[in-house]
């Protein structure tokens, strides 16, 4: 049963991020046909693609589905800090993560590291853990 309100959020959310269902349809690994049937009610996303899409979007799956946004998440933007994430996937598990600009930077810089200091870094971060 096509829910009208989760389309017209998502068309909604992807406007108010400057996306083109392109690029939107890139962020969740789909085609752009696939996104698209959603705007358009011919297609429900399943429930993994509703929990990217809240994920990314910063809001509940609650919300995407039943709120009208157009003023809610307005107002929510307004107070909250905007961070954007990236899309990554757990090569062992399959698992899909979404890490910040932040979290990218780190991994990025750890990976300019020589393997000296890679060791350190690990040492320090296992040592973290366990307090």
């Amino acid at each position: 049963m096509p829910n009208i309100q989760l389309a017209r959020n998502l068309r909604y959310l992807r406007k108010q991020n400057n996306l083109t269902q392109e690029a939107i349809s890139d962020i969740l690994n789909i085609s752009r046909q696939a996104y698209s049937n959603y705007e358009t009610c011919k297609r429900v996303p399943d429930l993994d693609t509703l929990l990217r899409l809240s994920q990314y979007y910063q809001i509940s799956i609650d919300d995407l589905i039943l709120d009208s946004l157009p003023s809610s998440y307005s107002s929510l933007m307004k107070e909250a800090k905007t961070s954007y994430y990236t899309l990554s996937e757990c090569k062992s598990t399959g698992n899909s993560i979404y890490l910040t600009d932040e979290e990218l930077k780190l991994i990025t810089d750890f990976r300019s590291l020589s393997d000296s200091n890679k060791q350190i870094i690990t040492g320090f971060l296992s040592n973290a853990k366990l307090k």
